[in-house]
Parts: C-alpha cells; sequence; structure tokens
C-alpha cells in the first residue's frame, strides 16, 4: 500500500508509527538524531495525515494498519525492518513482532494494555481532543499555539513539556488530528482490542513518566506481558519525541539493535 512518508539517513531501517490522530511529523524532535545512524522511514498510517485511507470495506483496526505497513514495506522493498511507534503506533509495532517481520519493535506507551475505566479515559480525552481541533478556526488555533497557556491547555494532556512543542508544530499536529479520515473508526475499535501475540523478535517498551493519556500503570501490565522490565521515560509524557529528543532517540537507537537498557 502506497502511504506518505519521509526518509533519512542511512543505515539499517527504522519504520515510525506515529498514533491515533497524529502524523508522520511527530517523529520530527527526533528525526535527524536517528537518522545518523538508521535509514529512517516515517510514515502517515492510512486515514491519517496525508496517507490515503484503507481500501473499500476494509475496517480501521490496530491489524489492518499493522497489515497496511506491512504492504508498505514491500511496496518499498525494505525488508527485515526494524519498527518503533507510539501509543497506536506503538501497539503496531508489537504486532508486528509478534507476526515475527521485523527484525525489532520499540513501543513508546503502547495502547492496549489498559483496564475498561482507562479505556473509557482514553477514549472520552481522545473526543475531546478532536472535537476542539475541529471546532478550533485556524486563526484561533494560530493564536493559543503561541501563547505558552495556550499551549499548555491544548497540549498538556498529551506532553509533559508543553514549552518544548513548537506553536508551529502544534499547530500542524492541531490540524492533522482534525483531518484525520480514520480517527473514528480506529477509536472505536479499541474497544476490542487486546495485548497482541508473543512477540517472535526482540521488543523494547518504553513508558513516560507523566503520561496522563495511557497512565502509567498501564506500564506494570505492559511488563507483565513481555516478561521484562518497561523502561522509564523521565519527564516524559504520553508523546514523548518534544519532551526529551536525547532520552527518546536513544531508546529507539537502542530498541533497534536488540539491547534492552535496564535503567
Amino acid at each position: 500500500m502506497e502511504l506518505a512518508y519521509e526518509r533519512r539517513g542511512t543505515g539499517a531501517p527504522l519504520i515510525l508509527m506515529h498514533g491515533i490522530g497524529h502524523h508522520w511529523q511527530a517523529w520530527l524532535p527526533v528525526l535527524d538524531r536517528l537518522a545518523a545512524c538508521r535509514d529512517v522511514i516515517a510514515i502517515d498510517l492510512p486515514g491519517f495525515g496525508v496517507s490515503p485511507g484503507l481500501p473499500a470495506g476494509t475496517p480501521y483496526t490496530a491489524e489492518t494498519l499493522a497489515d497496511a505497513v506491512e504492504s508498505f514495506c514491500a511496496l518499498m522493498g525494505v525488508r527485515g525492518a526494524h519498527v518503533a511507534g507510539n501509543s497506536l503506533g506503538g501497539y503496531i509495532a508489537l504486532e508486528l513482532a509478534a507476526r515475527g517481520v521485523v527484525r525489532t519493535a520499540t513501543a513508546l506507551s503502547p495502547a492496549g494494555f489498559w483496564s475498561g475505566p482507562e479505556l473509557v479515559w482514553c477514549r472520552q480525552v481522545l473526543r475531546g481532543l478532536r472535537a476542539t481541533a475541529r471546532a478550533l478556526p485556524p486563526e484561533q488555533a494560530i493564536r493559543s499555539a503561541e501563547n505558552p497557556l495556550g499551549r499548555a491547555l491544548s497540549a498538556g494532556l498529551l506532553v509533559a513539556r508543553p514549552a518544548r512543542l513548537s506553536p508551529t508544530a502544534l499547530v500542524a499536529a492541531t490540524q492533522a488530528l482534525a483531518g484525520a479520515a480514520g480517527f473514528d473508526e480506529t477509536l472505536e475499535s479499541f474497544a476490542g482490542l487486546m495485548p497482541p501475540g508473543p512477540p517472535k523478535a526482540p521488543i523494547t517498551i518504553a513508558w513516560g513518566e507523566h503520561d496522563r493519556l495511557l497512565l502509567r500503570r498501564q506500564a506494570v501490565r505492559a511488563a507483565k506481558w513481555s516478561g521484562q522490565r518497561v523502561k522509564l521515560l523521565k519527564g516524559c509524557g504520553h508523546i514523548p519525541m518534544s519532551d526529551d529528543s536525547e532520552l527518546v532517540a536513544k531508546v529507539l537507537i537502542e530498541g533497534s539493535t536488540g539491547v534492552v537498557d535496564s535503567g
């Protein structure tokens, strides 16, 4: 399947996958650091960013999105890639590891490890953010993003350090959320989302210390599922790339060599 993407660097291929309602630009804070040692391909998932939607009649689920990523890699001639993802993208990374079609998978605050009430909270927050993004006139979105208080109110549930998120990035993310054709159906599918099967490739899971969307206690379930310690991203929120780009890049580079830091 053809998808929109940004490709930089040389080395082993590393596919980056964003969360629900986001776009490949979520990875911009870490892209150049990763490109120094990896062939980085940051994609827009089907129905998100500027990628086309899934074929007519195909439901939006984490599994069908994973199918699309597999198809994209085949189309690009990328075999044995490392993959990494955040939130929904993190689940897809783990799903691809369970299928045994990737070399390694790194998941940052992956979806699917919630309890019932935690899933309700997640969906309520995401629906609210989506409604706000769609109702906000473009000029008001720009003014809000340029104001430190407005930036904190707009992004505080997703990032721990809103001041490190540029106004341009926040406006672009708001527009991506508002225009995501695959958002509603994908969000509905979360009701049936369970952790993937056992991984057939090395995996790394990391969780934001201040994740307010997928609460940090979900990392305990992810640790039990994986049988290994989950790394804590200190000072980071749910979307950690702008909170601490150096730390996130380090985790992704280590994860894509199969190295798991126990610290």
